[in-house]
């Protein structure tokens, strides 16, 4: 070992505080008293509908506004812990395209107790699959552990929610890593950004809503020090936050965990809401990108989605399936069985999660690759033949009632993901979204309570062509 490799005294305590963190968790503990909260911190789960699914949940705000969420499952080995920030894509400061998540990887280059490149090692070593990202309304940063590394998570996300280390080389650096990011995933790929990055800036008018996301690299390479540290003070703060704990864990102790290490953490005041709602869009919009590295054609169209949480924003998860998703639907049926004109459909409600986790405006999408001799005006003729079927006839009761035993399958998936990381998502979502995350156990008795006239009345409003947004992809010079 050189000197420069020899660990410090301040290092090697820090060691020895996690080594002896990783041994309490496995044993047992003590609850401290509840610290005072702010009114109605706890509110019970809202009853769903019987037989179905219920999902245990707790939720308390924290004097300083964090929100925490608690659905213990005593069969879990495992936790889920996950911290969200009310701030994504379109929330980020204009002038600063990229600039949520370039800070998502600011969140990984060390902080008061934990310096840079010491994280990962010591997440590594308490078993823990940890990352985070980006989407369109939060970002997030997760970990699935032991059940015994609980109280070490707590402390580490508390600590750099508290405490980051912002300094000039890890931004320079870390700039480099996204702009990198963005010319290997978009600028320098074939289809790069087709269609999640170039349909919300078509069809949206709406800035927030429809800028590059991914980031122009000369805003992202102008970015300052002063920058990061007002983003930080803005968004990262305890009251534009929330901790979700999914698995194996004693609520009792959890909560108290919570109140220990990011209870101290100053609130921030937040800045006004930002407006996103897009106006009805009333005229059809049609685009042409040419694409350097393509190979074939490629076409997509999106309808703007009702507002999330109604029974026609469920609706468009039945007419997702029926019409545009899997071997059974109609556009399958359609372009690919019937016509030829491609071999597989893609569809997509969110393209960077799913139908629940979202708060502002959304597209419905749906996107082909196609031969050259096919053209786009061809194929959205079928395209309308299918919707105005769907349009014109409420959906037979067998139909109904595939729709939504694959929606319930996908809701159940979402829920069983990643050992509890999705059922956290869902909870985050609607804690930050709708300061009420029991709203998770509604889910399923709104899908189960449509009917056919809800979906055909939700067909007649969205899919109208006049709500439609193309986009044709040539390749350059035409098909290869």
């Amino acid at each position: 070992m050189t000197p420069t490799d020899r660990p410090t005294a301040a290092r090697c305590h820090r060691w020895l505080y996690f080594a002896a963190l990783l041994a309490a968790c496995g044993g047992k503990t003590t609850t401290s008293a509840p610290a005072q909260e702010a009114p109605a911190s706890r509110r019970p789960s809202a009853k769903p509908a019987v037989g179905a699914l219920q999902i245990p949940v707790e939720y308390h705000r924290l004097p300083n506004g964090l929100r925490v969420v608690l659905s213990p499952d005593p069969e879990s080995p495992t936790v889920a812990v996950a911290v969200y920030y009310h701030i994504g894509f379109r929330l980020e400061p204009k002038g600063r395209t990229g600039f949520a998540h370039l800070f998502e990887h600011m969140m990984f280059q060390g902080s008061r107790g934990l310096p840079k490149n010491e994280r990962a090692p010591l997440m590594d070593s308490a078993g823990a699959a940890h990352n985070g990202s980006t989407r369109f309304d939060f970002t997030n940063y997760y970990e699935v552990v032991p059940s015994g590394a609980l109280e070490l998570m707590l402390w580490m996300e508390a600590d750099r929610m508290g405490g980051l280390d912002l300094s000039q080389e890890s931004l320079t650096n870390q700039k480099g890593v996204v702009s990198s990011e963005v010319r290997v995933n978009v600028l320098n790929r074939p289809y790069g950004g087709f269609p999640w990055l170039d349909m919300p800036q078509l069809a949206n008018t709406r800035w927030h809503n429809a800028h590059n996301f991914y980031g122009d690299l000369a805003e992202i390479e102008a970015a300052t020090l002063d920058d990061v540290r007002s983003f930080f003070d803005t968004y990262y703060a305890p009251s534009n936050a929330a901790l979700v704990l999914v698995g194996g864990f004693d609520p009792a102790q959890a909560l108290s965990w919570a109140r220990k290490y990011f209870g101290s953490i100053p609130s921030r005041p937040q800045p006004a809401a930002t407006d996103l709602s897009e106006p009805r869009q009333t005229k059809e919009k049609r685009h042409q990108k040419v694409d350097q590295l393509a190979s074939r054609p490629a076409l997509a169209f999106s309808y703007h989605m009702p507002a999330r949480g109604t029974p026609e924003h469920l609706a468009m998860g039945v007419i997702k399936h029926v019409l545009a998703e899997g071997r059974d639907s109609m556009l399958h049926a359609s372009l690919v069985l019937e016509h030829g004109y491609t071999a597989e459909v893609g569809s997509a409600v969110n393209e960077l999660g799913n139908l629940y986790n979202y708060q502002g405006p959304m597209l419905f999408t749906t996107w082909l690759f196609h031969d050259a001799d096919k053209s786009a005006d061809e194929i959205l003729g079928a395209v309308d033949a299918a919707v105005r079927q769907l349009q014109a006839t409420p959906l037979d009761a067998d139909a109904m009632a595939r729709a939504k035993v694959k929606l319930r399958a996908e809701l159940y998936d979402i829920l069983e993901d990643f050992n509890g990381f999705g059922r956290a998502d869902l909870l985050a979502s609607y804690a930050l979204f709708d300061d009420d995350p029991s709203r998770i156990n509604q889910i399923e008795p709104g899908l189960m309570a449509l009917t056919p006239e809800v979906v055909q009345r939700t067909a007649r409003e969205v899919l109208r062509p006049e709500n439609r947004t193309v986009l044709v992809v040539q390749p350059k010079g035409g098909a290869k």
